[in-house]
């Protein structure tokens, strides 16, 4: 277990706020040597404790090209190992299917069985059913077999709570960036 020390930990809270932050912005705000900046953010990142996302808000909320959000929970059935789905996941060719309605995937356990997760983005609750039963499905059934889906289950998402542990949108999020006036002991980056 690698235990942050606490220079490392104001730098990632500043970056949290705002990871476009330069290395002289992060040392002139955390009163840390930008050299220091410099050499524990790329330790971090080489060690990839620290990454980058940009999140491109597709929603009603955003862009509105996509009102509907749904999680699709596809269990499979004995057989199916953690090691061939990501085998698999990562012999996938580029599918423009795939990233344009898979906002998010995880693999996960289910009773003992793997499961992968998929939060799907559509125009709508129909247009999502649609796409996963002509699209999606058929080419898992094509990769996994036939037989290998034991079971799907889907839940509506209404609205993001939390994400990526210290984002709260409906919270502590104006403008792309976190408040100015979020407190920092309200940012958690680990012990």
């Amino acid at each position: 277990m690698r235990i942050l020390d606490e220079q490392e930990k104001a730098i990632i809270r500043h970056l949290i706020r705002d990871p476009r932050e330069s290395d002289n912005g992060v040392g002139e705000l955390t009163g840390i040597n930008v050299r220091t900046v410099s050499r524990k953010r790329q330790r971090l990142e080489q060690e990839s404790i620290l990454s980058y996302y940009a999140n491109v808000d597709l929603s009603a909320n955003g862009a509105g090209q996509f009102t509907a959000r749904h999680l699709y929970i596809i269990k499979f059935g004995v057989g199916i190992t953690y090691k061939q789905l990501v085998d698999d996941i990562r012999m996938e060719p580029s599918n423009t299917v795939f990233t344009e309605r898979v906002f998010e995937s995880h693999i996960a356990e289910i009773d003992g069985k793997v499961a992968l997760l998929l939060y799907i983005d559509g125009d709508s609750d129909v247009d999502i059913v649609q796409r996963m039963h002509e699209e999606l499905i058929p080419t898992l059934l094509e990769n996994h077999g036939k037989d290998l889906i034991e079971e799907i289950s889907t839940v509506r998402i209404l609205s993001p709570v939390r994400m990526m542990r210290n984002y709260l949108p409906l919270v502590n999020m104006k403008n792309g960036l976190m408040k100015a006036d979020w407190p920092d002991e309200a940012i958690y980056v680990g012990r």
